[in-house]
């Protein structure tokens, strides 16, 4: 029996163009089609079970893909689908998989497995300086399999379009370290090989550059049924988060966290290695 089984990540262009990739291995049975049916299996926002049949066509555009798929609205970019196909049962069958609880990623709720380094790279940024930096550093940095990125501060100004001269220098800086203190940077020594490709922590016999490192912020969502689950607030409280790979926290940060400890504004628990304190801030959208 033919079959064939294959996991992909959703892109944005996936989702506003409603098509699915397809498998390799059903492109010779299907291709000649003139429509093929499509079931995808979904839990919607984690919890309720749907099931939607689509009349679809398998086309090629660079690969194939079937088109015609209308994906429901809480599937985020970087949403990971796995697409199967049997011959002797005529369709493909695309199923989502739920996260046991859904996770906040810089804000955005998923309620469903996602690649992280798909999530970095679709990052749409506001029309703020700080959002052009992180767009800059999360789509032209080099991005690991976490989701966390490193790009040479050096070449950030060809990437933000934050202007020229002393002005844009003075824009880039303020953003840059608007970043840092938000706890969406941190500045650390990398390396670029001859072709300007980062590198971190730095390879010996690279050129050293200093690194701007960005690192997801993965929390807890509220759960589906929470009235406040949609609410986003300008205010957020303090907060633990990783550093990159052999960074410590400064002295300050260790303070800061020692006195949000006694204050009780964050759960009584020692500062580990390799994490940092980021105190409680003003996050513009």
């Amino acid at each position: 029996m033919r079959t064939a089984t294959r996991r992909f990540a959703l892109w944005q262009a996936d989702l506003d163009g409603g098509v699915c990739a397809a498998p390799e291995e059903c492109v010779d049975a299907l291709r000649d089609r003139e429509h093929v049916t499509l079931v995808l299996d979904h839990r919607e926002r984690g919890v309720t079970a749907t099931r939607q049949v689509f009349r679809t066509t398998l086309t090629q555009d660079v690969e194939w893909q079937f088109g015609g798929v209308a994906w429901p609205a809480d599937v985020r970019p970087g949403v990971l689908v796995t697409v199967s196909w049997r011959a002797a049962r005529d369709e493909i069958v695309v199923r989502t998989a739920a996260l046991d609880e859904p996770l906040r990623v810089d804000g955005v709720d998923y309620f469903h497995e996602y690649d992280p380094k798909v999530v970095t790279r679709e990052f749409v940024p506001g029309t703020s300086n700080r959002g052009q930096v992180l767009h800059a550093v999360r789509r032209q940095g080099r991005v690991f399999a976490d989701g966390s990125a490193a790009l040479a501060e050096s070449v950030l100004a060809a990437h933000c379009g934050l202007g020229r001269g002393a002005r844009g220098t003075f824009l880039l800086r303020n953003a840059v370290e608007q970043l840092i203190r938000e706890g969406y940077l941190t500045r650390v020594p990398g390396s670029v090989d001859s072709s300007g490709y980062p590198a971190y922590p730095a390879v010996d016999g690279q050129k050293p550059a200093e690194m701007l490192f960005y690192a997801p912020l993965v929390e807890p969502a509220p759960h589906p049924d929470d009235p406040d689950a949609d609410r986003h607030e300008h205010w957020v409280n303090g907060f633990v988060r990783k550093l990159p790979p052999g960074a410590q926290p400064s002295e300050k940060q260790v303070t800061l966290h020692e006195r949000a400890v006694e204050e009780e504004s964050i759960p009584a628990s020692p500062l580990n290695p390799g994490y940092t304190f980021v105190k409680r801030h003003h996050r513009h959208g």
